[in-house]
């Protein structure tokens, strides 16, 4: 569409101009986020109960206060992310100095999720304004609400001129993917992760991705049953009822132990959302109905119908669906074979606990694995043994929370990473600078070759201080 054109041009003008390069510059935005988080809260909080039902305290914790984090975070260390770092010379290029020099991709993509649609659209943002792009931020249509006030802001905190919003749906969408962009930014599902590496390659642009995939949650016997339960359940159902990228997806636990972690998840989630969840202010709803019936087909499956020990109650017309537990679930269910990015939560069964972790490496990648245990041999047994985007022991999701680590996917779980200085790092060119007087001329490597040159040659090459020395006095003369 030609629009969505229009706005890339006038990016490139404005980023040509040097407009986003500035310290001040990336300043004031990252300060215009914060301020707009703060004046434009309560209009962010309505936003999301509107796409998602989405408690006011899950609003606040989970997307508004780690936006004004993440940008708090972005402003102490911006000014050493953008010094020039110096790195060591090599004895070839004696006397010299080296080096590495930060430098902005140019005008970036962002497209983001409707799960999490603030933070989902601004963080990745934050990485950009704070490397010194311009940028069009595609927010999600499944989330209109919170895209439409996005569209509204951000004009009004952020300079416009470098900074853009295109709302719209899948015309939109490949419309923009048909630019040539310098990054593309996406958070969302692997089908649509296939077409934007796919229009990317076409320009060869670089792209960070964002998926998901079946996060696992292994419970050894040796836990604090109690503190676990409510980690796990916080961690699934506090999460947008389940609808989160890392979102325990199911749990992996010994037979034996089984019956007790089971009684214990239904106390705890009794006591989080009462005895008839879906009248529970506390649970966000399903996104729509396309995602409540696909949740639904996942439960009507009929190898799962005689495995739901907790659960299961749905109201279509409120798009509510409550937590819901199975136990023992066969590995050919429908409902282990996709993420299932909603309520229900499948409990799988094994002899030993250490079984859990060729259970996990058969399956595609996932974006998070977490461990619960007191047992440190099985602890590191499962860092060294279980491959995922991010693991995380004796809790879950938290570990996105720490701005000082990456967090992104593997394969299919996705590809880069962000947070903290990482999003600086993701949306910049590590510019290699290489600087030499015109002094410390080396005969040896010019023509006319000698097998004298080639000695020195060859001495340089392999470290000696003798060749070094013997070359920077010009022998063998020519």
């Amino acid at each position: 569409m030609a629009k969505e054109g229009a706005k890339g041009e006038a990016l490139r003008g404005s980023y040509g101009a040097g407009r986003t390069r500035s310290y001040e510059w990336r300043v004031a935005q990252l300060k215009g986020i914060v301020k707009m988080a703060e004046e434009r809260e309560k209009d962010i909080v309505d936003a999301l109960y509107a796409d998602l039902a989405k408690p006011e305290t899950e609003s606040y914790l989970h997307e508004i206060s780690l936006i004004k984090s993440s940008c708090k975070f972005a402003l102490k260390g911006l000014k050493n992310w953008m010094k020039p770092e110096k790195v060591s010379s090599s004895i070839t290029t004696f006397p010299s100095t080296a080096l590495v020099v930060p430098e902005p991709l140019g005008v970036v993509l962002i497209m983001s999720a409707w799960n999490y649609p603030f933070i989902l659209s601004l963080d990745p943002l934050i990485g950009a304004i704070a490397a010194g792009n311009a940028a069009v931020l595609k927010p999600s249509e499944i989330a209109p609400a919170t895209s439409s006030l996005l569209a509204k802001l951000l004009p009004e905190y952020l300079d416009n001129s470098c900074i853009k919003v295109v709302e719209g749906a899948v015309p939109e969408t490949t419309a923009l993917l048909e630019q040539k962009w310098d990054k593309i930014f996406y958070t969302g599902n692997g089908k649509v992760g296939r077409i934007v590496m796919a229009a990317a390659a076409k320009h060869l642009t670089p792209v960070v991705l964002e998926l998901g995939g079946k996060s696992p949650v292994i419970v050894d016997c040796n836990v604090d049953l109690k503190v676990a339960v409510k980690r796990i359940a916080v961690g699934k159902w506090g999460c947008n009822n389940g609808q989160a990228c890392i979102a325990p997806d199911y749990i992996i636990t010994t037979k034996s132990f089984a019956p007790k972690l089971v009684d214990a998840l239904k106390f705890c989630l009794e006591k989080f959302y009462g005895k008839d969840p879906l009248e529970s202010k506390d649970i966000s709803r399903i996104v729509n109905s396309n995602h409540f019936n696909r949740l639904s087909n996942l439960l009507d499956d009929k190898l799962v119908a005689d495995k739901i020990v907790h659960g299961g109650q749905r109201d279509e017309k409120h798009l509510k669906i409550a937590p819901t537990l199975l136990l023992d679930v066969p590995d050919d269910a429908l409902i282990m074979k996709e993420e299932i990015f909603g309520p229900l939560l499948p409990i799988i069964t094994v002899d030993k606990v250490e079984e859990s972790f060729g259970i996990i490496n058969s399956r595609t990648k996932p974006l998070a694995a977490y461990l619960f245990t007191k047992n440190k041999k099985l602890e590191e047994a499962f860092v060294r043994s279980v491959s995922a985007g991010g693991l995380l022991i004796n809790d879950v999701a938290l570990h996105l929370a720490n701005p000082h680590l990456p967090f992104g996917g593997v394969q299919e779980s996705g590809t880069g990473s962000y947070h903290g200085k990482f999003s600086f790092d993701a949306f910049s060119h590590k510019k290699a600078v290489l600087s030499r007087g015109f002094g410390g001329e080396a005969s040896a490597r010019y023509p006319p070759y000698t097998p004298q040159k080639q000695k020195i040659l060859r001495g340089l090459l392999n470290g000696s201080f003798l060749a070094l020395i013997l070359a920077l006095i010009g022998w063998p003369r020519d």
